[in-house]
Order: structure tokens, then C-alpha cells, then sequence
């Protein structure tokens, strides 16, 4: 089941919380700053992966946090300056579609991937977002970008 929501995802008490990330290593805007100054062993673990070529597009760091829960790191671009592009955002779904289905777990809060710094529009990640979660058997809390 996947529910349009809004507010504040890092509020969120979804088992997994999904980060919009670059593969350089650096969360400087957005939410990814956001997640950065809340979860700051997120932010060493991913940079360390960003730094060995572990996290690619297409691939996602998941990074357990306090009370049984995860933050999962998605890619969706390729260098923060670059604009986010929907076969990115699709691929890196993909990854989390593969955590999702073999960790146990609940609920997961989702962010309009790409749809903010990275430019691309909403109608397009939203439609994307629902084909790749939507049969899965877990609660999504899809976060539609303010102003929506």
C-alpha cells in the first residue's frame, strides 16, 4: 500500500527512512542535509562507502540506526551538482526494492526522489515511485515535495 503524505519524513516512524543521495560523498542541501545533522553515523558511514566506489546508482547503503530502525541511502545523482535523472532514480528504486524484500520490515517513509535540487518533475517520480513500490508488502509513506 503506498499513502501520499506530507510533512516532515525525518519525523517519520517508519522502519526504514529513504536518504536522496549523490555518490561523491557529500550531503550539503536538501534533505540530505537534513538526514546529515540527524543521523551523523549515516553521514560517516555513506561517505566512507562514497570514498572506497561501494555506492553507485543503482545500488543503496542501507545504515541501521537507533531503535531497530534503518536509513537507507538511495543515489539520485551522480554528482550533487548534476540534475537528478529518472533512469537513476528508477535503478536506485530498484535497489531498495531489493532491501525491502529481504529485510523484515514494515513501513518505509519515501521522499519525492529527484524531485527537488534534482529538478526532475513530480508527476514523473511519483508515477515511477508507485510502479516500482507498489505491489510490495510493506507500508510506503510516499512524501510529496511541499507546495503540492
Amino acid at each position: 500500500m503506498i499513502a501520499l503524505v506530507g510533512g516532515d519524513l525525518l519525523k517519520d516512524d517508519a522502519d526504514v527512512l529513504v536518504n536522496p543521495v549523490n555518490v561523491v560523498g557529500v550531503m550539503g542541501r536538501g534533505l540530505a542535509a537534513q538526514f546529515k545533522r540527524a543521523y551523523p553515523e549515516n553521514f560517516a558511514a555513506y561517505r566512507r562507502a562514497c570514498e572506497r566506489g561501494e555506492l553507485r546508482v543503482g545500488t543503496v547503503l542501507a545504515v541501521p540506526i537507533p531503535h531497530a530502525r534503518w536509513v537507507v541511502n538511495l543515489p539520485t545523482k551522480r554528482h550533487w551538482r548534476a540534475a537528478s535523472r529518472l533512469e537513476d532514480v528508477a535503478a536506485g528504486l530498484d535497489g531498495l526494492v531489493d532491501f525491502l524484500e529481504r529485510t523484515p520490515v514494515d513501513s518505509v517513509a519515501v521522499p519525492a526522489l529527484g524531485a527537488g535540487l534534482g529538478g526532475l518533475p513530480w508527476p514523473e517520480v511519483e508515477a515511477l515511485t508507485r510502479e516500482k513500490l507498489g505491489t510490495l508488502e510493506v507500508t510506503v509513506r510516499l512524501y510529496a515535495p511541499a507546495g503540492t
